[in-house]
Order: structure tokens, then sequence, then C-alpha cells
């Protein structure tokens, strides 16, 4: 048989005289000791120490008769038995791999270990430690969300993340919400426990787990990939400090504060009946709707009226009239007064 079978069969643990019995008993048939003593000079005390071994794990069998001659068990099912076996050992021994890991980190014989920085620049790695990132977070997550995008949503594996009690922060960038259905999606992941917030801008793409790993995207031309994976505590502390003061800065997006397109329209005309508008010069006196809320939010991130209007499902005529009233009534003169009043009244 052809070396690279019998490499394969060693792979079961197998010494080099048994795989050549083994496969001797294959292709023969029934066969005694006698018979392997003889093909492989052998002592007839040894022969039957090796059949019996191929015995103990299933390759062959012997019937508890006189005389019986052993045979070999359908490979299909002895050595597919013994492969699903491997491969559950193999299995067994990669989920170990992380508490390996981290035992040999935290102090071999108290050497240093120097922390990892690793360079992507493939989509499919950058993509995988994305989710593998999710996987091993275990308090807290903070993310810059910004364009451009070289993988596609993992929503449910976010909405897996937090429901383990993972406390997670994301500041977008206004341009996030040029992606047709973004503002909705960022409106099913509040719901489900995200913290967001939007600001005009951020300065790069960033993930950071647990203030001890970030991947960090180092380009943003979306031409090229280039990416890094680092557990460096000098850097992870200046991301997150950077984080955290464009954290201070962003305009929350709560769970109250936004809605989908239809719902918007539905509430709005519903809000018009019951609420007229205000008289000029007036301050507001009820609380905002939802609307309203995502309009001022999105109007402090910056976004233009065209792209404001477009997440909300409104007319940019519409927009621009609600965005009047909304200054009518907190007497607002700009976009800027507007969002001061906002904040004083606790709006957004």
């Amino acid at each position: 048989m052809a070396e690279t079978d019998k490499s394969l069969l060693s792979a079961l643990g197998l010494s080099r005289t048994s795989e050549q019995v083994y496969l001797f008993v294959v292709q023969r048939g029934r066969t005694s000791a006698d018979d392997v003593a003889e093909a492989f000079g052998l002592s007839a005390e040894t022969a039957v120490e090796v059949l019996d071994g191929l015995r103990d794990v299933g390759l062959v069998a012997l019937p508890e008769v006189p005389g019986g001659a052993y045979a070999a068990v359908d490979p299909q099912i002895a050595l597919g038995a013994a492969v699903d076996q491997l491969n559950e050992r193999a299995a067994a021994l990669r989920d170990r791999i992380p508490a390996l890991v981290e035992q040999f980190r935290s102090g071999v014989a108290g050497e240093h270990v120097a922390p990892m920085t690793l360079v992507l620049t493939d989509p499919v790695e950058v993509a995988s430690w994305y989710a593998r990132l999710q996987h091993q977070v275990r308090s807290e997550m903070l993310t810059f969300d910004r364009p451009p995008y070289i993988s596609l949503g993992m929503e449910p594996l976010q909405v897996s993340t937090i429901a383990r009690g993972v406390s997670w922060r994301v500041v977008y960038a206004a341009e996030s919400f040029s992606r047709d259905d973004a503002w909705d999606e960022t409106v099913r992941m509040s719901e489900q426990g995200e913290q967001a917030r939007v600001a005009p801008s951020v300065p790069f793409k960033v993930v950071v787990v647990d203030r001890s790993c970030a991947l960090l995207g180092l380009r943003l031309d979306g031409i090229s990939v280039e990416s890094m994976v680092t557990e460096s505590p000098p850097l992870v502390k200046l991301l997150v400090d950077t984080f955290e003061a464009y954290w201070e800065r962003a305009l929350p997006l709560g769970p109250g504060g936004a809605t989908t397109s239809a719902e918007i329209r539905e509430a709005l005309e519903q809000r018009e009946l019951e609420h007229p508008p205000a008289p000029a010069g007036t301050r507001a006196a009820v609380p905002p709707t939802r609307e309203q809320q995502a309009i001022l939010a999105l109007i402090g991130a910056g976004l233009t009226d065209e792209v404001i209007a477009a997440r909300l499902g409104l007319s940019v005529r519409s927009l621009r009239r609600r965005s009047q009233q909304l200054m009518h009534d907190l007497n607002a003169d700009n976009r800027f007064q507007l969002g001061v009043e906002a904040a004083r009244r606790g709006w957004v």
C-alpha cells in the first residue's frame, strides 16, 4: 500500500509493525497468528500481541471459538469510528487552548511575555478577528463606527454578546447613516441594549475589548484593507481615552429617540392632531416626540437635511418645516442654538 496510506494509519497511533500487519489482514482476509508470524518473521507470541493490539482498538476481530482466525472489521466502520474519536480529542484540545494560552501569558516561570500586535491585510482575517473579539469579550465593548465597511453586519452575534451582560457603547460618525437601513439598524440595536451616540465625525474605526485588546483600522480610503490587532497597554489606553473624549461630546441616541420611518410618519400625524404648533416665540412645554428627538440628534451630529430626511422617511421639504417648527418652539435662531436649547431640556 502507498506510503501516504501508512502515514494516515500511523495517525491512529499504530506502530509501523502493527500498521503493516493490519494492512496484511485487510488484504488477506481471515488470518491466524501463525500466518502473521511467517509473513513478518515474528515469533508466535509477538504476532499474537500485535493482533490483539489491533483487536483492542477495534480494527480486527477474533471469534471466541477454538482455532478462530482474525479478520479485519470493515474499514469504513472501524477507521470511521477511529477518526471520529480523533476529532473528538482534537475538539477537546481546541477547547482548552484559551485556558492554556491564558496560563502561559499570566506567568510561565515569571517570564515576561510581550503584548501581541498583528497587522492584518486580508478582509476575511479582519472580519474573523471582529467576530473573535465579540466571542471573547467579558464586560465591555467600545466602538467607533464609520465607513468604509469591509464585511456584512453581525447583528445576531452582537445581540447575543449584549445578552451575556456585556456593556456595548458605540459612537457613530454622521456619515455612518448614509448607508441604507443604517438608522433602523441603530434603533434595533439600541432596543437590544446598545448604548449609542452620534458625532459629526470620528478619527478612525476601532473596537476595544475589555480595555485590553483593540482592533484598529489603519486605512480609511476604502481601496485597500489594513488593520491592526494590539494588546499594547499604552496604545490601548490611548484608544480608550480617545473614545471617552468623543463619547462625552457626542449626542445620545436613547431607546426612545428613534423609530422606523413608517412609525415616525404615523406618530407625526397623530402628534400634529393632538398638539397643534405652538405660537411663535413661546417655549415648548410638552416633551418631544420620538421623531423630534431623532431630528435633533441627527442635526446635532452634523448630517445634511437630505441625509436626515432619507433616514426618517420624510421629504426634504417636510423635514425643513419640522426643523423650523422646532426652532420656533425653542426660540432658537439657528441650528446651534436649537442644539443648545434641546440639550438644556434633556431632549438629546
